[in-house]
């Protein structure tokens, strides 16, 4: 499956106010699977998807950056970029499969040091975390650095509302070390993401990895707004907590980082054919 249109069933019902009322409209459904083997080509596909993605917003930074989706029949395993690979060159061939310990159970290339360390430990800890996606962005890295929350200065900024936070633990340590897997952990209970001070953004689902990666990207560009209306010297008028949580249950969730992201895999699988390579 490499990209469809669909009709969306009303029948189904649905779980948000952005899917069609009107029977028969194209909009983009929510797989389901009987085939474990049919589920991996797919999750496979949107991993080298959001890697691509990744590419297309610059998010590259030498081997710097991973993103990972636990495998569907072996949830102990995960699938995610080779090492020294560009984002913008990570296709279905060369993904690989790793163990908890760091093993590459499938493929040729190594696995980052630093994406185990922090994926695994994740992984680990919060079984319920199916994808999570990390890269050392411009905006992300120097927002990290004043070890502070967004603030909900726009509807986008309130998608992420009491729903990510500011990890100090082993702050600007490189993570190659287990321990500061250990020490991220954690910090992930209930929340989709992370700013992980004088590091970088981290964002993890429960849902799927083409919500992590839209989250991630989400995230990168309120970190920019941010520093922006910093910058200016303004104190900028914040969205109240109420709204707030308004905005980010309609348009913070799992389903509607999925929802977002179908847009980008469908440019980029008509764009990038490659990818399925």
């Amino acid at each position: 499956m490499t990209g469809s249109v669909q009709t969306f069933d009303v029948d189904k019902g649905n779980v948000s106010i952005y899917q069609p009322t009107q029977a028969g409209r194209i909009f983009p459904e929510v797989p389901t699977f009987n085939d474990l083997n049919a589920e991996r080509l797919y999750l496979k596909q949107r991993l080298v998807a959001a890697c691509r993605a990744f590419a297309l917003e610059g998010f590259d930074y030498g081997f710097a950056g991973h993103l990972t989706i636990r495998d569907p029949e072996h949830p102990q395993l995960y699938w995610t970029n080779p090492m020294c690979v560009h984002f913008a060159q990570v296709k279905l061939s060369n993904l690989i499969l790793v163990d908890h310990k760091g093993h590459v159970v499938e493929g040729d290339y190594a696995v980052n040091r630093a994406g185990f360390v922090l994926h695994a430990a994740v992984h680990e800890a919060n079984p319920d975390i199916l994808a999570m996606c990390h890269a050392h962005t411009v905006y992300g890295t120097a927002f990290a650095s004043l070890g502070r929350p967004l603030e909900p200065i726009s509807q986008d900024a309130a998608a992420f509302f009491e729903d990510h936070i500011v990890i100090k633990d082993e702050a600007g340590q490189v993570a190659v070390e287990e321990k500061a897997g250990l020490a991220v952990a954690d910090w992930f209970k209930g929340v989709k993401a992370a700013i992980h001070q004088n590091h970088g953004l981290l964002t993890a689902s429960r849902h799927s990895i083409e919500a992590a990666a839209f989250w991630f990207i989400a995230l990168e560009r309120c970190c920019r707004q941010q520093l922006m209306v910093d910058a200016s010297g303004h104190k900028p008028v914040l969205v109240p907590p109420d709204r707030s949580r308004y905005s980010r249950e309609h348009v913070g969730s799992e389903y509607i980082g999925w929802l977002h992201f179908q847009t980008i895999y469908d440019h980029l699988s008509k764009t990038q054919p490659d990818m399925f390579d």
